[in-house]
């Protein structure tokens, strides 16, 4: 949950981009990021794989008018809608982008090549390739509104807090804000959050539930704390369990409140 999903960054731009609101290039840049080139295999009408702004572009012309996210993890299929076979390769991603307008979904598959043994992350050539799969045209599961996962959060940041308090996680101490600091510090040097046409509630929801998975990740990853034994150790998780699934369904509202405007629906 630390880092942006691709998914986010593809219906994010993509949504811009289908709005005019970006320039083809200024899209793909985004959504590529620092990975080597992104392709999208399975496109009707395509024999092999095309570039980013050529896919982009036929999706628009096969009838796609936005782009949602999926975040699903085993039991919680968030933002799916079927059919099975593209919900168990989304599953298998942990994120996938559904299209509105036509019945087309985005799954992307990840390769990295780089030098044996520990490697800075430059040294790694990350290539993606998103196959294009056929969907249900359907709700998506369990996608709160808006205002429905701001309210979760603020409550999801208070709950981890204690939980981790009470079990005397390092997270939960000057450690943990001190990276919060620093992270709110990088996201205000001019970091994008959202593509141009998202409402600012948006913005402001998907800053919030990247802060609780920052904090969830410290939780896990630096150090025990007082939560030595097993039994602790397995406490800590039960308990911030729901909060992860608090944040994913936020980050997931944030990115396909795009859709929900463009749609008339929820905010």
């Amino acid at each position: 949950m630390l880092s942006e999903p691709r998914s986010g960054r593809l219906a994010a731009w993509g949504n811009a981009l289908l709005a005019g609101l970006v320039s083809p290039d200024d899209a793909v840049h985004t959504i590529v990021g620092e990975d080597a080139v992104h392709r999208v295999e399975g496109l009707p009408g395509e024999p092999g794989p095309v570039g980013l702004s050529l896919a982009l572009g036929r999706l628009r012309a096969l009838g796609v008018t936005g782009l949602r996210v999926a975040l699903p993890v085993p039991g919680h299929p968030l933002g799916l809608s079927g059919p099975p076979a593209f919900n168990e390769r989304a599953l298998e991603a942990e994120e996938a982008v559904v299209a509105t307008g036509a019945a087309y979904g985005l799954v992307p598959e990840v390769y990295e090549a780089g030098p044996d043994g520990p490697a800075d992350a430059a040294d790694v050539h990350v290539e993606v390739v998103w196959h294009c799969l056929p969907v249900r045209e359907a709700p998506p599961a369990d996608v709160p509104s808006l205002g429905e996962a701001e309210r979760e959060l603020a409550e999801a940041m208070r709950e981890a807090t204690r939980v981790l308090s009470q079990l005397d996680v390092a997270a939960s101490g000057p450690v943990a804000e001190a990276a919060l600091d620093a992270y709110r510090a990088r996201a205000e040097r001019g970091r994008e959050l959202l593509a141009p046409g998202y409402p600012a509630r948006a913005v402001r929801v998907l800053e919030l539930a990247q802060r609780v998975g920052l904090l969830m990740s410290m939780a896990y990853d630096h150090g025990h704390g007082g939560a030595v034994s097993a039994g602790e150790m397995a406490a800590r998780a039960q308990a911030l369990r729901p909060v992860e699934r608090t944040a994913r369904r936020a980050q997931v509202a944030a990115y396909n409140s795009y859709v929900e405007v463009l749609e008339g629906g929820r905010g």
